[in-house]
């Protein structure tokens, strides 16, 4: 979630919110994010019981900074696949326009976010990783080329562009990954940046910058310039890693089916409130600028008001004092000797109306200035407000996105929920031919006794009457 001004440097309030939600939406430490093949997998915290990995035995596995830093780390490994095959696929050189690309580099800017320090300034409290990322050009000298075109590109005014602009220019020239291990190898130096529990200090960090040497193979022709990269929004767009209806039907499992099918459901609908969230914080922040352009409008009404007066009072002294010296003119001619001190009050008279004259076009520059000003202010407002309108009409197209995957989750949910039920009745039934199976087996059995002891009993009978026939 830039301020456009080009007075500041600084994140608006506005922006903080909307990079919070973003960072929420990646977060989400209610949930473990995991890799099924290909798909992204989510399970509940509370519904799966976690068991720490063998090396890190002194983390906690519940700790929700671990659980960021794996989620990060599985979010880079999905993304990473995913731009690799759908580029091999696509055949051609990608441009800024690619929506894997860009979802791509929203993740890698979650990733160089976890864990950063808060440095204070004069300007207030700031958070980039445009600092660390600067380090690359003191431990590779080849990296100078790219922090130079970073610094000369026209239109970037925050650190978080810089950073922005960086990581592009890094993936064009195939250099990324090496980029990235030289500096995880130097945590020394990060340490000045970072957490020590940022996922650029942990072994998640390294993993991922293994992971970026599989991009050296696509290739890409990215255009910055024009490109606002102050103020973009990043947030990951999940749906592009859920998984389909035709995957999981594929399971041998129907309980298993149920299962992720909820899992996804309770991640679209937590999704969904941090959506909203975001959706009601660039609505109040567009009608509090909405507040602030009509209260200027107003002040610049009542500014052109005291021009327009200003401007008949220097029409009205011009004339009045071109009428004063035309009349001591003629005054003059008449009788300039007997009128002597009258001459020299008409002349000083004449010179406070000069003065008055100088004084009240001071004002009236002044008062064009502040008009000036105040018009500069009102279209950088008007263009933050457009600015943000777009952003909030984007995230609106998110949410009802996200509400019909979330209605077509609930009609699979159904639809499994009735198979089931189906597939429960189908149990019973069987059950029963079974017990009734069994009684049959039973009588069968009793008769089979009977039977045989009726054999006997005719096999005795017969001895019998042969024994008495010899």
């Amino acid at each position: 979630m830039s301020d456009l001004t080009p007075q500041s440097e600084t994140p608006t309030p506005t922006t903080d919110k909307i990079t919070q939600a973003a960072r929420e939406t990646i977060y989400l430490c209610n949930f473990r994010v995991s890799v099924d093949g290909e798909w992204l997998c989510l399970r509940e915290l509370n519904d799966i019981s976690l068991t720490p990995d063998p090396e890190p035995a002194h983390e906690d596995p519940k700790d929700p900074i671990t659980i960021e830093r794996l989620n990060l780390m599985n979010m880079a490994k999905l993304s990473i696949k995913g731009l690799i095959e759908s580029a091999l696929n696509l055949g051609r050189t990608l441009d800024s326009d690619y929506a894997p690309l860009q979802q791509f580099f929203v993740v890698m800017e979650h990733c160089l976010k976890h864990g950063l320090k808060t440095k204070k300034t004069f300007l207030g409290q700031n958070k980039s990783f445009w600092g660390a990322l600067e380090l690359v050009e003191k431990l590779t000298p080849e990296a100078g080329e790219i922090t130079a075109s970073v610094k000369d590109l026209p239109g970037l005014k925050t650190p978080l562009g810089r950073g922005r602009a960086w990581l592009r220019l890094a993936l064009m020239q195939k250099k990324l990954s090496d980029y990235m291990k030289t500096i995880i190898n130097r945590k020394d130096l990060l340490s000045e940046f970072y957490e020590p529990n940022a996922l650029m200090m942990e072994e998640e960090g390294a993993v991922i910058a293994g992971l970026l040497v599989g991009l050296n193979v696509i290739d890409a022709n990215l255009c910055m310039k024009g490109e606002d990269l102050d103020s973009q929004v990043g947030v990951i767009d999940f749906s592009m890693y859920l998984k389909d209806g035709g995957h999981s039907s594929k399971s041998a499992e129907g309980d298993g089916q149920i299962t992720a099918i909820l899992d996804q459901k309770n991640y679209v609908e937590e999704l969904n409130r941090h959506l909203s969230a975001s959706v009601n914080n660039l609505q109040a922040k567009v009608d509090a600028l909405e507040k602030s352009n009509t209260k200027l409008t107003e002040e610049l009404a009542v500014a052109n008001n005291r021009i327009i007066t200003l401007q008949e009072d220097v029409e009205r002294v011009k004339e009045e004092s071109s009428y004063q010296l035309e009349s001591n003119r003629k005054a003059s001619r008449s009788d300039s000797a007997s009128d002597g001190p009258a001459l020299g009050e008409t002349r000083k008279q004449l010179k406070e109306e000069t003065l008055l004259r100088l004084d009240v076009e001071k004002e009236l520059e002044v008062q064009i200035g502040m008009k000036q000003e105040m018009e500069l202010s009102m279209k950088m407002l008007e263009k933050d407000v457009c600015d943000k309108q777009d952003a909030l009409v984007e995230l609106r197209q998110q949410l009802e996105d996200l509400r019909v995957i979330n209605q077509q989750l609930s009609h699979k949910s159904q639809s499994a929920d009735a198979s089931s039920k189906q597939k429960s009745d189908v149990i019973t039934r069987l059950e029963d031919k079974i017990n009734q199976m069994s009684g049959t087996v039973k009588q069968m059995e009793s008769s089979e006794k009977h039977l045989v002891k009726q054999a006997r009993n005719l096999n005795s009978a017969a001895e019998k009457l042969i024994q008495l026939q010899q």
